[in-house]
């Protein structure tokens, strides 16, 4: 099991714990607040615990990443958690607008107690100032990581520079996928739980997505480690610029599931602004709107760096990443940094462009 051997990792691992244990508790405390003062069996009772619900689900998810950026050393999912720290300090300002928002229209149709939104607005305003600390801290820890993980890369990196590319683009890819997953689901969990009056094959089909979702993320991450064109034709439909077949011929990589998941989220995002059905998303619109924008966004990204990926298959770098045998603890704690394999004498410095 690993465990933080220097000041820094142990700092980022700190900071991010304290802080998910301060909005853990303050939310925890906001969802207790208003699942007292409940009262009813009306529709609207289930909007604030699932933005609450979801929001606790984050800081879990952030703690996991957390560990696992450090097991792994991965410097770009370090800079990533700075983002999505980022990311849940947007969040915490609109939750505090939606909660109250769904608070006012509970109180309308007498379905809750009228102290649950004072006792919980001084807790909700905090949990965002929280968060903006974290973030400042983590982005400076961040700082001091790349400095620390850099000497690991230096030992076990090829000093080809365009291996380091290669990998570098692999590891982005494999970090967006784990920040796709959040990005889905929360977007899915808000839709299913709070949405209502939608047709329902519309609401099957985003129950259905939500295996097929997890399926393509685990297939996609898979393929890309193994260089398997089989996998990742589930994904991707290669298309030869010429008749040349060779895995090094320039293509056009055509992602048919990305893209079908990025026009999905595409047609939501402009349904929930139609007049004929934005009455049903107004609970919930600002928190999907978010989460639809930021998919979107994520899912171009890991477009392009799955092309990038295919592109480099058979061209070296499976070797540094899969089927690598650990033999020692040392390596254990850089078995997913690529190793030297004497390719060249003099490694390099491995650096963010």
């Amino acid at each position: 099991m690993y465990t933080p051997k220097s000041l820094w990792t142990w700092s980022f691992l700190g900071v991010t714990c304290v802080q998910a244990a301060i909005c853990l508790a303050f939310e925890a405390y906001v969802f207790a607040t208003f699942q007292s003062n409940l009262k009813g069996d009306g529709t609207k009772k289930t909007i604030i615990p699932t933005f609450l619900a979801l929001y606790i689900f984050g800081f879990i998810y952030e703690l996991l990443l957390v560990y696992d950026a450090l097991r792994l050393k991965n410097t770009i999912q370090v800079i990533g958690l700075c983002v999505f720290n980022l990311a849940l300090l947007i969040y915490a300002a609109v939750q505090m607008d939606q909660i109250q928002d769904a608070d006012n229209a509970l109180i309308k149709d007498n379905e809750i107690n009228l102290n649950a939104w004072p006792d919980s607005k001084p807790f909700l305003i905090a949990i965002p100032c929280v968060i903006g600390v974290g973030t400042v801290l983590l982005s400076v820890v961040a700082w001091k990581l790349y400095d620390e993980f850099a000497w690991t890369i230096y030992k076990h990196i090829s000093a080809d520079l365009r291996m380091k590319r290669r990998y570098l683009t692999f590891q982005i890819y494999i970090t967006l996928l784990k920040f796709d997953f959040f990005a889905f689901l929360g977007f899915v969990i808000q839709f299913v739980v709070i949405v209502v009056h939608t047709s329902d094959a519309e609401f099957y089909v985003t129950i259905a997505s939500i295996p097929v979702i997890i399926l393509i993320l685990m297939v996609a991450g898979i393929s890309t480690r193994r260089e398997n064109f089989l996998g990742m034709l589930a994904t991707i439909v290669r298309l030869p610029r010429a008749l040349d077949s060779s895995q090094n011929s320039n293509c056009i990589l055509v992602q048919i599931l990305y893209f079908v998941a990025l026009a999905y989220f595409i047609f939501k995002l402009v349904r929930m602004y139609e007049p004929n059905y934005k009455e049903h998303y107004l609970p919930v619109r600002k928190s999907l709107t978010i989460f639809a924008v930021i998919t979107i966004i994520l899912i171009i990204l890991t477009i392009t760096n799955a092309i990038m990926c295919t592109a480099n298959f058979g061209r070296g770098l499976k070797p540094h990443i899969a089927g690598r045998k650990v033999e020692s603890e040392e390596e254990k704690a850089h078995m997913t940094e690529m190793p030297n394999l004497g390719h060249a004498p003099v490694p390099s410095r491995m650096t963010i462009d």
